[in-house]
């Protein structure tokens, strides 16, 4: 097998999106903790290529392993998986709205 075939893929939710075609995702993993064989989840936040700035805050987003395209850049957005669902605009004291104290 070639070794492009070989390139790692995950999925994460893009938690911001302020920087020119980058994006900063959270890729989510579950282990088993070595002592207490309880399961653990555990976050990893990579930055990610996004080349027509089209990921959103909240989406699901597919990455794939590419050569390093800055000094922590080396992972590629190859599909949104799922958009986020927008809350702009909510009135206050609908069932979406945020509570403020």
């Amino acid at each position: 097998m070639n070794p492009r075939g070989m390139r790692k893929e995950r999925q994460g939710v893009v938690l911001s999106n302020r920087m020119q075609k980058t994006v900063v995702i959270a890729v989510e993993r579950i282990v088993l903790h070595p002592k207490y064989k309880k399961y653990l989840k555990r976050r990893t936040k990579l930055k990610a290529h996004d080349e027509n700035n089209a990921c959103q805050v909240g989406d699901r987003v597919s990455i794939v392993e590419s050569r390093p395209l800055s000094r922590e850049k080396r992972w590629r957005v190859s599909k949104i998986l799922e958009r986020a669902v927008a809350t702009e605009g909510v009135e206050p004291g609908s069932p979406g709205a945020p509570v403020s104290a």
